[in-house]
């Protein structure tokens, strides 16, 4: 028997660390070729690592522009996703009504829409209403596709704020905004923590909606120019690719930094309720 679980802990093991190794050498190739002057698609150390690579692409037109560009199309959509989401999740989760599941329901059949099904109609409808080829066009759809998943997930972690602390404070002449505000969203830190930082990672990797909706070279994103560096017949600057994903990735990282301390706190006034 002692055998026998030895065998399957090392094939566990095996497996973890087969997963793992699929994980870590695309990160390991893009690292390695960021500092590599002649980096192509095998994953080695380089003989003589240099920032040239990052030199190349740090200007106006390759970084600098699109990441501003992403910047203030993801940040002002998981703002208005963020908000929105927290509006509509908290009659969701303070009042019962017949419609709350129907609504429910009808959320989650938008969030299993593809893409790509809605896009014609939607790139008509900007046309109509002079929307496309703007950020605030952008922003607008960002968010609205996001929206349901982010309504089902603030939903479920309003749910676990006591509404007995809300009840206290309408006692003292507080509105239902009020208490949203000054209550349940402080409470919930960690709940917004993670639907912003799933809002903003969704919108961060999208590569399809900026590139239908907008059409000036000066509004792209960064997910949209960094099919730049795939040049013609199949060359493509590995170097300078590498170099600006990392760049590319870097707000995400300090953002997931930013409200890591926070996913971890839970409710912190969960226990306040008088019995």
């Amino acid at each position: 028997m002692a055998r026998k679980r030895s065998a399957r802990r090392l094939a566990a093991d095996l497996s973890l660390l087969a997963v793992a190794a699929a994980f870590a050498l695309p990160l390991a190739w893009v690292l390695l070729s960021a500092v590599d002057p002649r980096a192509g698609l095998r994953v080695r150390v380089p003989d003589s690592p240099t920032l040239d690579n990052f030199r190349a692409i740090l200007t106006p037109d390759i970084t600098y522009t699109p990441l501003l560009n992403s910047l203030v199309l993801c940040g002002g959509a998981t703002a208005l996703t963020v908000g929105c989401a927290a509006l509509a999740a908290y009659p969701l989760s303070r009042f019962r009504s017949r419609l709350n599941r129907p609504f429910l329901l009808t959320i989650l059949f938008a969030t299993s829409l593809p893409i790509t099904a809605v896009m014609v109609p939607v790139y008509a409808l900007f046309v109509r209403v002079n929307l496309i080829d703007t950020l605030q066009g952008t922003i607008l759809f960002f968010a609205a596709s996001q929206l349901p998943f982010a309504i089902w997930l603030t939903k479920n972690f309003m749910d676990g704020v006591p509404r007995e602390l809300e009840e206290a404070a309408w006692t003292d002449g507080a509105s239902a905004l009020q208490s949203l505000v000054r209550i349940v969203l402080p409470l919930m830190g960690p709940g917004l923590a993670v639907v912003t930082v799933f809002s903003f990672v969704m919108m961060w990797g999208n590569f399809f909606v900026p590139f239908m909706l907008l059409l000036t070279p000066d509004r792209m994103p960064a997910s949209v120019s960094i099919n730049d560096f795939f040049g013609n017949r199949g060359m493509v600057a590995y170097g300078h690719l590498a170099a600006f994903s990392v760049i590319y990735s870097t707000p995400v990282v300090l953002l997931y930094v930013l409200v890591a301390r926070r996913l971890g706190g839970g409710f912190a006034l969960g226990g306040a309720v008088k019995g």
